[in-house]
């Protein structure tokens, strides 16, 4: 029995804008009886037409991993009104993970580490539900509140894929962000799980000491030096200066997580028992300003390495340029839609308002677990639809 699909009023009503990506809005909505906000993710249905497969996989992943890990981010609802499709997650207000140590007054080697065992732990769960991120970057790193001790969250399983082990099928398609997507996927020789460890590599890099390994000027550039594996190592003089705060233990697990070889890479679970983020007693390089043995404070390099903003807008317009290219290879209709038709799609999707008046179809999402784990229904031809028309 598929998950229930019924016509109500919205338990919904949107707000503000938070953000926007290459085929949605996000928006804030409030649930009209419980009070509680939520981050609502709003997908234009008619720019989605053709893509449809997107949404679907999207939500498969999702309602095999939310509420499983804390670390992960939960869809709570989805439903659709004629033009949109609604993806109610938690709504997280503490900020990006960079932000969040651009404002710290102090930052050592051992808060890195931890923020990598966390987000590798929920890595290595969503690795044995069977999926692959394939996304993994600091946009998509997000922190649940403002506190201090607020949980990092993974978020945005749009490129995700579920992975089936016992066919030991690989994926193929261009996807991601250049400057964290490993060489085997620009090169198309098939990539599954290895391809987030690479990714994880290139986070703690830039955790290390303030700037990616594969930065260039260009998106082009960026995937050449991946390509041909070219990054700027650890030793390159010139930038010696940034790492050397930064102990040898650290820069091995870097290394570990950036092996060329996807076969060779360690598994979550393997690189979880790197001694940098295993070992109780951290590793760091002790300060040569402190008589006392200290730790060095890695924060004043970090904030002369990178220009979060100039960092966070390039990373977005590097993303499109990827999807575009992925896209285009679809349909020869793509990149004229992008170009001409995107804004104004967008633009329709956040204008429409959700409030109690309005009428949804509501998929319901909980129930029996076997239920939960089982993927949307499929895509319903627009003649059976007697109300609004349905994507699933």
């Amino acid at each position: 029995m598929a998950p229930t699909q019924t016509t109500v009023p919205c338990q919904y009503r949107t707000g503000k804008t938070l953000g926007s990506g290459t085929y949605a809005v996000v928006k804030e909505a409030v649930h009209t009886k419980t009070g509680k906000y939520y981050a609502c993710k709003v997908i234009s249905k008619k720019l989605m037409e053709g893509r449809e497969h997107m949404v679907r996989n999207e939500i498969a992943v999702l309602k095999k991993v939310s509420s499983g890990h804390k670390n992960i981010v939960t869809l709570h609802d989805y439903f659709e009104t004629a033009h949109n499709l609604y993806l109610c997650f938690d709504l997280c207000t503490g900020g990006e993970l960079f932000d969040r140590i651009c404002a710290k007054g102090q930052y050592y080697e051992a808060d890195a580490a931890q923020l990598v065992r966390t987000i590798l732990g929920a890595v290595e769960y969503i690795h044995h539900a069977g999926i692959v991120h394939r996304d993994l970057k600091p946009e998509n790193l997000l922190f649940r509140t403002k506190a201090e001790d607020a949980d990092i969250m993974i978020a945005d399983f749009g490129l995700s894929r579920v992975m089936d082990e016992n066919k030991h099928i690989l994926l193929t398609e261009i996807c991601g962000t250049p400057g964290y997507m490993a060489p085997e996927i620009f090169k198309k020789i098939g990539h599954g799980k290895p391809v987030d460890i690479w990714a994880m590599g290139v986070i703690s890099y830039f955790l290390l000491c303030g700037y990616t390994p594969f930065d260039r000027d260009t998106p082009r550039e960026e995937m050449q030096a991946i390509f041909t594996f070219s990054f700027r190592l650890i030793c390159y003089c010139p930038l010696a200066q940034y790492w050397e705060g930064v102990s040898e233990t650290a820069r091995d697990f870097v290394r570990t997580c950036l092996t060329i070889d996807p076969a060779l890479r360690p598994t979550a679970a393997k690189a979880l028992q790197h001694a940098w983020i295993s070992a109780k007693t951290p590793h760091f390089v002790p300060d040569p300003m402190s008589s006392t043995g200290l730790p060095m404070d890695l924060l004043p390099q970090m904030r002369k390495a990178f220009d979060a903003k100039k960092t966070f807008r390039k990373a977005v317009l590097s993303m499109m340029a990827v999807k575009r290219m992925s896209m285009g290879a679809v349909s020869p209709t793509t990149p004229h839609l992008l170009a001409a038709e995107l804004h104004q799609f967008k633009l329709s999707a956040e204008e429409e308002q959700t409030h109690e008046n309005s009428e949804v179809i509501f998929h319901h999402l909980h129930g029996k677990e076997s239920e939960r784990s089982r993927p949307p229904t499929p895509l319903l031809p627009e003649r059976e639809s007697k109300s609004l028309p349905r994507m699933f």
